[in-house]
């Protein structure tokens, strides 16, 4: 197998999906990547199927735009990719370093890009209203969940560890989240917020995560960001030469990853970065499945089972927003670290603080811990020596400190 399908948690694009006119950048309607990036959405997909004109879509985009503005303060739009030469020179690199600032996404962080996406989904589909959304998680991804649902006025449930953060709380609470607080059942493999969040599903919730293995449709939102990237690098005619993203239960990556190939196979692109993934040492199980799927006859096909990944035993680590004992939408990441000869990256805690001083030292930006894990590997490869100091080198910081 050289590709993957939806059953391994391929999205793909629909068929007749054109990248922007160059033109339309100008426009400020063009700056929602929503709309920008309208033809490689499914949901548009269905839209016009269902008998939407374009500027329907994009009418019902600007809607719902609106009201999460409302909420949050500030709509979407395409998110900061910056040099940051000052960072760069801090660890003794001379090559550039590009951070995609994600902490000016809406709710602070990426995940609200998935979570908007599936919002489009149930629009066009006419989900009723009362139709109860589920989540399992305890941060970022439960504030862009909490956020968005209210803008549409949706009814969420967040399932939260005994640990939640009570910040985390008050704030969910304030945006009419239904609170569930999951404790772990004896003999339990798993986390049990997913666990909890699956029986919910059951019962007749709509997953609302960002899962892909939940809600393949979380890819499509979570895509924006890669078609981002392509046109930052369009607009510097640069592509650089290592991409690092964070994985925790793997989406983000998953998003990025297919919208690069997208862009590759379209012609956008000529070549691409080579991927380096990025989690802690307390918690690796990518490495670990990585390492089964490539020592095997033939790494491609075993990605067709579940076996080389499992719950990892006791996540430990600062980066708290990457402690997922299980990488949900492992395979595309596996795939692509394949398909470029790359190979999973673990992190140790003592790099991944300094990464996060670093950032704050050397940028305006205000990521959390788990927000500059993505640099963290950059800066492990630095000074590993794994990584040519004048090689043009990016990373997605994800996440603002609360």
């Amino acid at each position: 197998m050289t590709s993957l399908s939806q059953n391994h948690g391929w999205l793909g694009s629909p068929a007749g999906a054109l990248w922007p006119a160059a033109e339309l950048e100008a426009s400020s309607e063009q700056q929602n990547p929503f709309i920008r990036f309208r033809s490689f959405l499914w949901s548009y997909k269905n839209a016009v199927e269902k008998g939407f004109t374009d500027r329907d879509f994009i009418q019902l985009v600007n809607r719902l735009d609106n009201s999460i503005g409302e909420v949050d303060g500030t709509g979407f739009s395409q998110t900061p990719f910056e040099n940051c030469s000052d960072l760069s020179s801090a660890i003794g690199r001379t090559g550039d370093l590009w951070i995609k600032n994600e902490t000016e996404n809406v709710s602070g962080s990426h995940k609200a890009r998935h979570l908007f996406g599936l919002a489009l989904h149930l629009e066009v589909d006419e989900v009723p209203l009362t139709t109860p959304l589920s989540i399992a998680s305890c941060g970022n991804a439960a504030l862009g969940a909490a956020v968005v649902a209210r803008a549409v006025n949706r009814p969420l449930i967040v399932h939260v560890p005994v640990w939640a953060d009570t910040s985390i709380l008050d704030h969910l609470s304030n945006l009419d989240a239904d609170i569930r607080i999951c404790e772990r059942k004896e003999n339990e493999e798993g986390d049990p917020c997913v666990l909890r969040s699956q029986e919910a599903v059951a019962e007749g919730a709509i997953s609302f995560g960002c899962q892909g293995t939940e809600n393949i449709f979380t890819i499509d939102g979570g895509r924006t960001l890669g078609f981002e990237l392509v046109d930052a690098w369009i607009g510097t005619q640069k592509t650089p030469e290592h991409l690092f993203i964070q994985v925790g239960g793997g989406a983000l990556a998953s998003s990025v990853i297919q919208a690069l190939y997208t862009s590759l196979n379209l012609g956008v692109l000529e070549q691409l970065p080579v991927l380096h993934s990025v989690q802690s040492e307390g918690c690796s199980p990518l490495s670990r499945a990585f390492d089964i799927v490539s020592s095997s006859v033939n790494p491609f096909e075993s990605l067709d089972g579940d076996e080389p990944m499992w719950a990892w035993e006791n996540p430990n680590s600062v980066a708290t927003g990457i402690l997922d004992d299980v990488v949900y939408d492992w395979k595309p990441i596996v795939w692509a670290l394949l398909e470029m000869g790359s190979r999973p990256m673990s992190v140790n805690e003592e790099t991944l603080l300094k990464a996060h001083e670093l950032v704050h030292g050397h940028t305006s930006i205000s990521p959390c811990i788990t927000g500059t894990s993505g640099f963290a590997g950059i800066l492990a490869s630095h000074e590993e020596g794994t990584l040519s100091p004048d090689s043009a080198v990016a990373a997605l910081v994800t996440g603002v400190e609360r």
